[in-house]
C-alpha cells in the first residue's frame, strides 16, 4: 500500500469514529447487582404448579425459633428433610442451584440449625452456647420431623443428613425408624476417629507426592493425629483440613469447598443483612459441637429398622467414605442401597448433582411409592 493510500484509509478511520462519538455508551447488561440477580433466581424457581407449596418461616423447635423452606411441586410426593452439616454449614442457600430437581419428586424441607445460617441471627450466642451438646442438637431433630410429619400430614418421611447432620440423622433415625420412609446418608459419619486418622494419612500421602514440603511438615507435626483415647483439638482439626481440602478430599479436583458456598451469594431466601452473617454461625458452633463429634463412634451400631441409603464421594477424605462403606457392608436393615459418586469428594450434591437427583429419585422414592406416598 503506497503512502496516499495509507493516508486515505487513516482518514476514513477517524471519520468513522468522529461519527459515532457522539452515541451513548452501551447500557450494561443485567443483572448489574445481587438484588436483580436474586430475583432472577426466584422467578425461575417460583413454584406454580396447581398443587405446589412455598413456604418460608420461623417455627419453634427447641425452645427458640428456628428458620424452615418448604419447597415443592406436588403436596402429594413425599416429605424429604434435610439436616445439613458444618456444624453450621447450612444447605438451603445453595438449594436454588443444586436442588431445584429434588422438588419436582419431594416436598424439600432445608432447615438452618440451631447456631446456623439465618436461624444463628434471631438468638443472641450466649443464650445459645450452653445448648450446643450433641443431645440437644438431637433434640432438635427430633421435634422438627415431628412438626414436619405433623405440618404436612405425612405419616412417614424420609431423613437425609449430610456430614455432622449424618450424626444427627442416624442417631435419629435408630431411636425412631418407625418415623422414616428411610434414611439417607451423604458423608456419613461412622467410626469418627478412624475417619479422622485415614483423612491425616491420605493428606499426607498426597503432599509427599506433590513435594509439598510445607505441607508434610504441618500435617507430621499433627502425628499422632486422632490417636485412640486422644481425640483432635479443633486446632489440630483446622490444621489437618487445611491441607485435606488442597488435596481435593471436600470438593473433587478443586483446593477447597468455595465453588459450594459461593452460591449462596445469589440465593433468594437471604436478604443482605442475613447473607452477610451467613457463616456466623459456622465460626461460632464448629470450635464447640465438632471436637464432640471426634469421640464418636456410630460404627458400633449394626441394625437400622429403617431402610438405609448411603451416597457417598469415592474422594471424600474430610469424612472418610471408605469407612463409611466398611460400616454399611456389616449393617442389617430392611433395605440398603450404596450409591457412589465417583468424581465427588465432600459435597456430592453439587459436584453431581444430576447423578444426585436420580439417586434420590431410584433409590429412596420407590419406599414412598411402595406405601402411596407420591403424586402420579
Amino acid at each position: 500500500m503506497n503512502a496516499l493510500a495509507r493516508t486515505l484509509v487513516l482518514a476514513a478511520a477517524l471519520a468513522a469514529g468522529a461519527a459515532h462519538a457522539d452515541e451513548p455508551a452501551p447500557k450494561p447488561v443485567k443483572p448489574a447487582n445481587r438484588a436483580e440477580a436474586i430475583a432472577v433466581v426466584a422467578q425461575a424457581r417460583r413454584i406454580v404448579t396447581p398443587n405446589g407449596i412455598e413456604r418460608s418461616e420461623k417455627v419453634r423447635i427447641g425452645g427458640i425459633e428456628q428458620w424452615v423452606s418448604i419447597r415443592g411441586n406436588d403436596r402429594r410426593n413425599p416429605v424429604l428433610l434435610v439436616v445439613h452439616g458444618g456444624p453450621g454449614y447450612v444447605s438451603m442457600p445453595m438449594s436454588w442451584w443444586n436442588g431445584r430437581g429434588w422438588e419436582e419428586y419431594f416436598t424439600v424441607v432445608h432447615w438452618d440449625q440451631r447456631a446456623s445460617g439465618k436461624t444463628h441471627l434471631l438468638t443472641p450466642q450466649e443464650q445459645i452456647a450452653p445448648t450446643l451438646t450433641p443431645e440437644r442438637m438431637i433434640a432438635d431433630v427430633e421435634e422438627m420431623v415431628a412438626w414436619v410429619r405433623k405440618d404436612l400430614g405425612k405419616d412417614k418421611i424420609f431423613l437425609l443428613g449430610h456430614s455432622y447432620g449424618s450424626y444427627l440423622g442416624l442417631e435419629t433415625a435408630r431411636r425412631h425408624p418407625q418415623w422414616l420412609h428411610a434414611y439417607i446418608g451423604v458423608g456419613q459419619a461412622t467410626d469418627v476417629a478412624e475417619s479422622e486418622r485415614r483423612g491425616w494419612r491420605a493428606t499426607l500421602d498426597a503432599a509427599q507426592r506433590d513435594g509439598n514440603a510445607e505441607a508434610v511438615r504441618e500435617l507430621e507435626a499433627l502425628a499422632p493425629y486422632a490417636a485412640p483415647g486422644h481425640p483432635p483439638t479443633i486446632q489440630q482439626i483446622y490444621a489437618q483440613r487445611k491441607w485435606l481440602q488442597r488435596y481435593g478430599g471436600t470438593m473433587a479436583y478443586r483446593q477447597n469447598n468455595d465453588d459450594d458456598s459461593v452460591l449462596a451469594r445469589l440465593s433468594p431466601d437471604y436478604s443482605d443483612e442475613q447473607l452477610r452473617g451467613l457463616w456466623k454461625g459456622n465460626d461460632f458452633a464448629t470450635p464447640i459441637l465438632l471436637p464432640q463429634l471426634m469421640t464418636q463412634n456410630l460404627a458400633t451400631g449394626k441394625t437400622l429398622d429403617c431402610p438405609l441409603i448411603l451416597l457417598l464421594g469415592r474422594h471424600d477424605t474430610n469424612v472418610n467414605s471408605d469407612v463409611a462403606a466398611e460400616w454399611y457392608a456389616q449393617v442389617k436393615a430392611p433395605g440398603k442401597a450404596l450409591v457412589w459418586f465417583e468424581h465427588s469428594a465432600h459435597m456430592p450434591m453439587t459436584e453431581e448433582p444430576g447423578k444426585f437427583l436420580l439417586a434420590l429419585v431410584n433409590q429412596a422414592r420407590p419406599y414412598a411409592q411402595k406405601v402411596g406416598d407420591a403424586a402420579p
